[in-house]
């Protein structure tokens, strides 16, 4: 009797709707009012909290959580906002692990942080809800900005500048707004429409329009807006996806991991969703995880990350790697690929096994091979269509402290610049402060 044979090839409704929904929930429930209470009474309100440096938006974190502990959350949701007006969603998103949770106090005494990121959420979630906005416009300056990219970045920067009393209008290419928190985060991350949500509240502001379907270098071009705006900000963040060099690369099921993340979370039905049943994701960063987990999550029997360097090296915080173990992802280090298999259809990934000699990274000829029906890319993205004149540095735009490029009147941030990271608060902190400095400059 012959043993039949499985299939590796797509196959959509691998899970039933019960299951894919329990899948899909928010995978870290907020706390309530009570949880809130206990959590802040847990913060030393340190003088000088070392976690207010270790946030990239400089939230005053003490101050906000005496707030909750005083019974006061609205207000320490603008104490929060005044800062980072994506606080909801940095709440969700934010490796607080390796940021402002790791450098608490109780962390270093302890092992154990007080909540931030957790408390974080409560406080702007209690605002959001009560569906009221703590900021006003100033009276209108009759100035003009133009904002290309409705991201982290690109948000930031309209919100404080019509905070200013500008007029802004965003260029955003895709249908919806939000950027990688719409397109590019796990969908367990930001349940329940979030990220739309939060983009509708941001612009109860006034004097924010957005137009869809711009996309710079095809429907505007920079010179255009230089001479019809005051200013202009780029925050489009990083289009093009680098290539892996490797034979066979260009097979059908060997996508980009940043476009099947996005097809999942822009899919109405995920049981519509097809996915293999052995999946092979190759990078170490927070797209690979998010790829690998959600495919997991999909009803993939058998997924394995595959990163060339050691785990300490993989650019994914240690929480989220821990995670992906936690949810059945197996992963797989100090392997590169060299060759992605099948004659006809995709059939699986030769690595080869690495070593660092003399500090660099050498492929060995010691090989291996994953069986998979599937392979996504997340080894990084690229910026593409820059517009002339502006000078770049290893790949982005090169900007000042400020944001301001090579070229006057135009600021840039978020990833598409030298200072982004992939990291929707740093991509805030960026936007703002260089709405700073363009309403400085606007009014001098």
């Amino acid at each position: 009797m012959t043993t039949p044979q499985r299939s590796d090839g797509l196959k959509p409704a691998r899970l039933d709707p019960a299951t894919l929904k329990q899948n899909f929930r928010d995978a870290y429930p907020p706390l309530d009012a009570h949880e809130a209470t206990v959590a802040a009474d847990r913060c030393y309100f340190c003088h000088d909290a070392p976690c207010i440096t270790a946030c990239p938006t400089e939230i005053d974190i003490p101050l906000f959580i005496r707030q909750i502990a005083t019974g006061t959350p609205e207000a320490a949701a603008r104490t929060i906002l005044s800062q980072n007006i994506l606080g909801g969603m940095c709440a969700r998103v934010c490796p607080t692990e390796t940021l402002c949770e790791q450098a608490c106090v109780r962390e270093a005494a302890e092992g154990k942080p007080v909540e931030i990121g957790q408390l974080q959420r409560f406080a702007t979630d209690t605002l959001m809800a009560a569906g009221t906005h703590p900021f006003t416009r100033a009276a209108s300056t009759g100035k003009r900005v133009a904002v290309v990219g409705a991201g982290p970045a690109g948000l930031a920067c309209a919100h404080r500048l019509a905070m200013h009393g500008h007029d802004v209008v965003i260029f955003e290419a895709r249908p919806k707004a939000g950027g990688l928190n719409e397109y590019g985060i796990a969908a367990y991350k930001a349940a329940d429409d979030f990220a739309q949500r939060e983009l509708e509240w941001l612009l109860q502001i006034g004097g924010i329009e957005i137009r869809h379907g711009e996309k710079l270098g095809a429907q505007i071009s920079l010179a255009t807006l230089q001479a019809e705006y005051d200013a202009v900000f780029l925050g489009m963040g990083l289009g093009g996806v680098n290539a892996l060099g490797i034979p066979g690369e260009d097979k059908d099921h060997a996508e980009d991991a940043v476009d099947f993340i996005a097809e999942l979370r822009q899919a109405e039905d995920l049981a519509a969703l097809p996915i293999g049943r052995r999946v092979v994701v190759i990078g170490g960063g927070m797209t690979a995880i998010d790829a690998g987990v959600q495919a997991k999550l999909l009803g993939a029997e058998e997924v394995t990350i595959v990163y060339r360097r050691g785990q300490d090296a993989m650019s994914a915080s240690g929480h989220e790697q821990e995670h992906a173990q936690h949810k059945g992802v197996r992963l797989i280090c100090n392997a590169a690929p060299v060759g992605i298999e099948g004659n006809g259809s995709l059939t699986g990934v030769t690595f080869a096994y690495t070593e660092t000699r003399d500090g660099k990274l050498v492929v060995t000829d010691d090989t291996f091979t994953l069986p998979a029906g599937q392979v996504f890319k997340a080894i990084g993205q690229t910026l593409s269509g820059a517009p002339d004149g502006l000078t770049l540095e290893r790949g982005k735009i090169a900007v000042s402290d400020s944001g301001a490029t090579s070229v006057a009147g135009v600021w840039a941030g978020g990833d598409c610049a030298t200072g982004g990271d992939d990291l929707t608060v740093t991509a805030v902190a960026e936007g703002r402060d260089a709405a700073e400095d363009i309403h400085r400059t606007l009014m001098a």
